[in-house]
């Protein structure tokens, strides 16, 4: 990982848009894994990979949020400004009109049965947004939009490496039944990363949708993992009603949340507090969703 500072936002900011280079500039209070964002001024953001891996999200989030937002009614990240590479960072970056709102992981006044019910809206209109000019998953969106067989490898070598610290049968139950399905429809668009950090709220409410980098069109599965990596019960129930997805997706959906919990466990690195997958886990296997 590259260390973004606010200095060094400064001086890409001075030298490629001066026109925006007497505004402040600060880090935001909660950063991402794949980017780190500054804000600039009080109407636009800065953001910037972290790591070779996600550079490429730069370019694909400038072509394909335009073409998203003019059909979400949940408002989504809408790019200004494209920066190249110079002093001393490595990879291109945006700036971006500024989104207002709490992260779902820091607001304090969430209705969570609510923001069930708008994260499936969001999700049912995603998918009828016309894909036309949309990338099909694969490499550039970690496979998110792929079948989940395409991460097999990594589930048994998880497994093994984490012998009887957790319960292998029922996890290749589940990811056995998570295979016997394909998405039968044509390809839609899918988020590719729907996490607590990448939902904004306001007055607890779900209020923009934040970091395409992982998106594309393909087998929608992978969106629906919030699940059990943060619904619970109700909540979960209610989801999975919002979002008018049949059963054999949902068991897909379940083998991507398994995956997930599986190689961060097994000491892969990732940004989520202690606990938390072991959480996740015992949610996977103990709740289907499907009835």
């Amino acid at each position: 990982m590259i260390d973004i500072t606010a200095d060094l936002v400064r001086s890409l900011v001075r030298a490629q848009f001066p026109q925006w280079s007497d505004l402040p500039v600060r880090p935001v209070q909660r950063q991402g894994w794949d980017n780190r964002t500054f804000r600039l001024g009080d109407e636009l953001s800065v953001r910037l990979p972290s790591a070779e891996g996600y550079a490429a999200g730069v370019e694909k989030e400038d072509h394909v949020l335009p073409l998203l937002a003019r059909h979400l009614a949940v408002p989504v990240p809408v790019p200004v400004g494209t920066g190249r590479t110079a002093a001393g960072y490595p990879f291109p970056w945006s700036v971006r009109r500024w989104l207002p709102g709490d992260t779902v992981d820091a607001a304090t006044d969430l209705d969570r049965v609510r923001l069930a019910r708008d994260l499936g809206a969001f999700l049912v209109a995603l998918r009828q947004t016309p894909t036309e000019g949309g990338p099909v998953g694969g490499r550039h969106s970690c496979f998110r939009g792929c079948h989940p067989s395409v991460y097999g490898d990594e589930v048994e070598h998880a497994l093994a490496r984490l012998g009887d610290s957790v319960d292998a049968d029922a996890c290749r139950v589940v990811w056995a039944r998570a295979l016997t399905s394909a998405w039968p429809s044509a390809p839609v668009w899918f988020h590719g990363d729907v996490a607590v950090g990448n939902l904004l709220t306001t007055d607890g409410r779900l209020s923009a949708v934040i970091d395409f980098g992982t998106c594309g069109i393909g087998d929608p599965a992978c969106d629906l993992v919030m699940a059990w990596t943060y619904f619970t019960g109700e909540e979960r129930q209610t989801f999975r009603q919002a979002v008018h997805l049949d059963d054999d997706i949902w068991h897909r959906a379940r083998g991507w949340a398994l995956w997930k919990a599986l190689i961060t466990l097994a000491e892969l690195p990732g940004p989520q507090p202690e606990g938390f997958h072991e959480r996740v886990l015992t949610a996977v296997l103990s709740d289907p969703v499907v009835r």
